[in-house]
């Protein structure tokens, strides 16, 4: 016989919160499965542009005489000099060398800089241009030509006259490394990195515990070789400017259009107009065909909405290349692209 509803024993309900910090965990791991997702999706992209980009340059005509056969050809250097627009540059290049029509080119630069390897690359094959073809060379700068930026303007030679917009931010010489240390959080969440190495420098870059000053010492030495190449190519680059010049102005720092001026890093302020005017004197051409290139949109500029966006930030592929070295010559609040 059962009980009457009276003898019943009361029952407890009892409703157990999951603690907020395992709910910041759940959070935290389902937005690096979803940044990890996102990233292999642009990945595959960029590889797929990357095998894409030997399609060619495609020129349009600018301004001046479309009938004209003496081109001016404008090489547009955009956003951070890095894959895989490092190639479309190099490949614009390469279009501008096999036209005998091109009298001159002018270096219109917009950048912050980029990778090291990337921005020698740039500058290694307009000083290849300028000295097999005797290309005339000309620099304008525009919103930004920092760091990198400024480095692959001085492959346009010591003859070149560059050109800043009265707005334009340059300089920023220097070398950077990014790096991370999450030590300290990792050691809140007890997470503890253990990798099997075959040196004590194999992994001196880990996120995961302070540098020592052996490690310091170490990568002081490789920036310093990046470091003096730089000034050594603006040495080069501009015949106003001796070692102690240069070594003066490196120091990072950002220097606008008339502070440019003042220390030497540029020759004029004026625009675009100016620029192509004064080439055109230079060439003693009345009437130049002024042209400029594009690349066709492949499947990672609409994937990244433009052109000239830059790779997408994600979680935990930060967090495994925390530890890549990446030298740059790049100007901005935080490197780690």
């Amino acid at each position: 016989m059962s009980d009457s509803p009276s003898e019943r024993q009361p029952q407890t309900i009892v409703i157990q919160q999951v603690p907020r910090r395992r709910w910041f965990l759940v959070l935290f791991l389902f937005l690096l499965l979803s940044g990890s997702m996102l990233l292999n999706l642009t990945q595959f992209a960029v590889s797929r542009n990357a095998s894409e980009s030997g399609s060619g340059a495609i020129e349009s005509f600018h301004s001046g005489d479309s009938n004209s056969d003496e081109k001016i050809a404008l090489l547009h250097i955009r956003g951070t000099i890095m894959p895989p627009f490092t190639e479309r540059v190099l490949d614009t290049i390469e279009t501008i060398e096999e036209d005998d029509d091109v009298k001159g080119v002018i270096l219109v630069i917009d950048s912050p800089g980029g990778l090291v390897a990337d921005s020698h690359q740039i500058y290694h094959r307009l000083q290849r241009l300028r000295e097999e073809r005797g290309m005339p060379m000309a620099v304008q700068m525009t919103r930004m030509a920092a760091s990198g930026g400024y480095y692959v303007a001085m492959g346009a030679g010591p003859g070149a006259k560059i050109y800043a917009e009265p707005t334009t931010w340059t300089g920023s010489i220097g070398v950077i490394i990014p790096r991370y240390d999450v030590s300290q959080l990792a050691s809140e969440w007890g997470v503890r990195s253990e990798p099997l190495t075959t040196g004590p420098f194999k992994d001196s870059l880990s996120p995961f515990r302070e540098l020592s000053d052996e490690e310091r010492d170490v990568w002081k030495d490789i920036m310093d070789d990046s470091f003096d190449r730089f000034k050594g190519v603006i040495v080069e680059g501009r015949a106003n400017l001796d070692e102690a010049a240069v070594a003066e102005l490196a120091t990072g720092r950002i220097f606008t259009a008339d502070q440019a001026s003042a220390n030497g890093l540029i020759d004029e302020i004026g625009f675009l107009d100016d620029a192509i005017q004064t080439m055109t004197d230079e060439l003693g051409v009345k009437h130049p065909c002024v042209v400029e290139y594009s690349h066709p949109l492949s499947f990672a500029d609409l994937l990244l909405g433009t052109a000239e966006a830059s790779r997408p930030v994600d979680p935990l592929q930060e967090l495994l290349e925390s530890g890549v070295p990446r030298a740059m010559y790049f100007c901005g609040w935080n490197a780690g692209l």
